[in-house]
């Protein structure tokens, strides 16, 4: 599964992001504010811009996680 391995929203707030102000001036949804919150995955339009605004790479954002699934194996 691909999911978000940091959070983005203290480091968009010290940019001058905070949430209050992304949703205000719809910049980001509450769906997706709250996604980022949950460290999962959003559109690539999203990483597109969070990558902008942070001067980050996309693979600095979102990783690889295995899923195991042990309730299969006997």
């Amino acid at each position: 599964m691909i999911r978000i391995k940091i959070d983005v929203l203290p480091l968009l707030k010290s940019s001058g992001y905070s949430t209050y102000k992304l949703r205000k001036e719809g910049i980001l949804s509450e769906s997706t504010i709250q996604k980022l919150r949950e460290h999962k995955i959003v559109s690539f339009e999203t990483l597109d811009w969070l990558c902008h605004i942070l001067n980050l790479q996309p693979g600095d954002i979102i990783e690889y996680v295995s899923e195991t699934k042990t309730a299969d194996k006997e």
